[in-house]
């Protein structure tokens, strides 16, 4: 068929090779498909515009999402809070018996084995450098080496790493070697001349000669007499204010307006105050919600250099399960309170004098559950619930409180008792994983759409709730199956999963008069849709839509009829109104072809197109490999109203209105 036969009578003398492509491919489709679905859209009947919040993600003190995975730090256990024995076992397996998963691998007790005699190593609890023990290294005097070590490090040959280490001790014990060692034996070597009986900080730093996954640290002596490590610490050198450059530039690209943190199940457990001041002296703690050492290197000024960094809103979630009202009061003031304020002082005195000036404040964590620190019985906690919404709006009365909800009695007597006392109110949605492609593509939508709907009959039959705006928050919303490959929770996601995904925003932005936020859990290798190993990062398949519906799909959702057969299909004006993006997923495995009829509005024949799609619904990236799904993009010629959709795939096209 040639271009004229299909009203194409255009010179195509100056068209980009790209263009002629795109356009013979869209002749062949259309000759190789018949029509299977028919959409008539009135582009005058609109929705509520889409709130930029839908995009929110958040990230929670667990796993490896930000010690292993955004935060820079090499070190495991860098405060010593296990104490280091003799006995060398410190990784432990465990399964999680609820989600089914196999089981993996976490820091279960010092990762530090000593070189040297047994005792050569001790804990000493009285002059203690952070945390409850500081370790002692005893020298027999003899000539013969003595230290500890760490294994594990991975280095990337060419690049800087540097670090820090805090040492005192007795002058015999000069010099100390703080090495690197290389899996082919050959060590850097960096050594410490000078030593005081008090704990002195000294600097370190290496280049790495070659890329390896097996290199140790050691911090050795020959000298007699004993010399205590209070900490240290290492970090390739482009590391941005502690943070990992690579997974700093994933984020900036996937362009987040707004990230939770720092929990979840965490916050119910958590002292703010533990993640303030010198980041060498804040004491380590045991995870009190999950498995591990809370290392305490990241706490509200690390997270708001982060914000900073990728040009997000901070979302800053308080303890109201173990913590008291007074804690989380204080918590505000520290963050928004003037430097002439008791907190605000101190956050001055911690370097920033100008306050955070957080806007969005989650009250609490799931307190329905069992599994929460600090549970208590509904009747109980929101009365909890009210008391800190009024001591917080004490501190500052512009925060937005955002309360927790869980759709039935829970959510429905938090909206009779506590409207007065929340802006918005929570949900959160997980989803295991179905046999049947087009299922399990389907969940996130269903749940998304059932918990909306139970607070569309809350508005309704609530006295006095009809006149409020309290939309939902769903902080926390993803696909959860399959084992941990990526560290605690850290499960790999497929295809199938970025389908989903993009069917749930679709869901989302058929709601947009109710759904003000969502926030994806939870960023980086924790059910997250970015993975990392020690050296390298990349997306998952779910971060691909999370990326592309952010920074290419409109913002005033057009209304769409039913009838788009397996097809699921969102359209959107531009906020100027001068283009349509029109989103199309298809999660079965045959190609569909799609006639659109946009009614008044006529589109220009040129248009640009975004394609993520793979033949194998089950296929998934991995961290430092050339991934297996990506997004396309490609500027194109529309024959006519018709649109080429491939199997397992997600596909949006921006149209130009005439």
């Amino acid at each position: 068929m040639k271009p004229n036969e299909v009203g194409q009578k255009r010179n195509v003398k100056g068209r980009d090779m790209r263009s002629i492509i795109s356009l013979a491919l869209v002749i062949f489709l259309v000759n190789g498909l018949a029509a299977s679905v028919s959409i008539t859209i009135n582009t005058e009947k609109t929705k509520e515009p889409i709130s930029k919040y839908i995009y929110g993600q958040f990230i929670e003190h667990l796993g490896k999402c930000i010690y292993g995975g955004i935060w820079a730090e090499m070190l495991e256990d860098r405060k010593f809070y296990y104490p280091i024995t003799d006995y060398f076992n410190p990784w432990g397996a465990d399964s999680d018996e609820y989600w089914g998963t196999g089981p993996y691998k976490y820091l279960n007790a010092s990762p530090w084995q000593v070189i040297g005699s047994a005792g050569t190593v001790t804990m000493d609890s009285t002059n203690v450098f952070v945390g409850e023990h500081t370790p002692v290294i005893h020298l027999p005097g003899d000539g013969t080496i003595a230290g500890i070590r760490q294994d594990g490090l991975a280095t990337v040959e060419g690049k800087n790493y540097t670090g820090r280490i805090v040492l005192a001790g007795d002058s015999g014990t000069l010099p100390i070697s703080v090495r690197l060692v290389l899996d082919n034996g050959k060590a850097l070597s960096q050594e410490i001349k000078k030593i005081s009986s008090d704990f002195q900080t000294y600097p370190l730093g290496f280049t790495a000669p070659s890329s390896s996954d097996k290199v140790k640290i050691e911090i050795t002596s020959k000298g007699k007499g004993k010399f205590k490590i209070g900490t240290l610490s290492l970090m390739p050198t482009d590391n941005i204010k502690g943070w990992r450059a690579d997974v700093i530039a994933l984020l900036k690209e996937l362009d987040s307006p707004i990230y939770r943190w720092p929990g979840g199940n965490f916050v119910s457990g958590y002292n703010w105050r533990d993640g303030i001041g010198n980041r060498d002296k804040r004491p380590p703690r045991k995870n009190p919600a999950w498995k591990g050492v809370e290392h305490n290197d990241v706490g509200i000024h690390e997270y708001m250099e982060l914000m900073e960094l990728i040009a997000a809103e901070p979302f800053i979630a308080v303890n109201t399960g173990l913590g008291t009202v007074e804690e989380v009061a204080e918590e505000v003031e520290y963050c928004n309170g003037a430097a002439d304020t008791p907190m605000g002082k101190l956050r001055a005195l911690n370097g920033h004098s100008e306050p955070f000036n957080v806007k969005w404040w989650a009250v609490g964590n799931e307190m329905y559950g069992s599994w929460q620190l600090g549970h208590m019985p509904l009747e109980e906690y929101v009365k909890k619930h009210n008391r800190v919404a009024v001591a917080m709006w004490n501190v500052d009365p512009s925060i937005q409180l955002v309360g927790v909800g869980e759709a039935g009695e829970w959510s429905e007597t938090m909206l009779k008792v506590c409207s007065d006392h929340m802006n918005l109110i929570s949900e959160h949605i997980y989803c295991r994983e179905r046999p049947d492609v087009t299922e399990h593509t389907r969940q996130l939508s269903q749940q998304i759409k059932r918990k909306v709907n139970a607070h569309r009959k809350y508005h309704e039959e609530i006295e006095g709730l009809a006149g409020k705006d309290i939309r939902i928050a769903m902080d926390e919303w993803n696909f959860w199956y399959g084992d941990y490959l990526y560290g605690e929770l850290g499960v790999r996601y497929h295809l199938k999963d970025a389908l989903g995904v993009a069917i749930g925003l679709h869901e989302f932005f058929r709601n947009s008069d109710l759904y003000f936020m969502a926030n994806y859990a939870q960023t980086v290798n924790v059910i997250g849709c970015i993975k990392t190993t020690p050296t390298a990062a990349g997306f998952a398949t779910t971060g691909l839509p999370l990326k592309l519906y952010r920074r290419h799909f409109g913002t005033i959702p057009i209304a769409i009829p039913e009838g788009t057969g397996n097809l699921d299909v969102s359209a959107a004006w531009t906020k100027d109104r001068k283009a349509i993006t029109l989103a199309i997923v298809n999660p079965t495995s045959g190609a569909e072809r799609v006639v659109i009829d946009l009614g008044k509005a006529v589109f220009n024949e040129r248009g640009e197109k975004w394609t993520i799609r793979h033949s194998d619904p089950e296929i998934y990236n991995k961290p430092g490999e050339k991934p297996n799904v990506s997004i396309q993009e490609e500027d194109i010629i529309l024959a006519k109203n018709e649109f080429n959709i491939p199997s397992f795939s997600i596909v949006m096209y921006r149209l130009e209105i005439k």
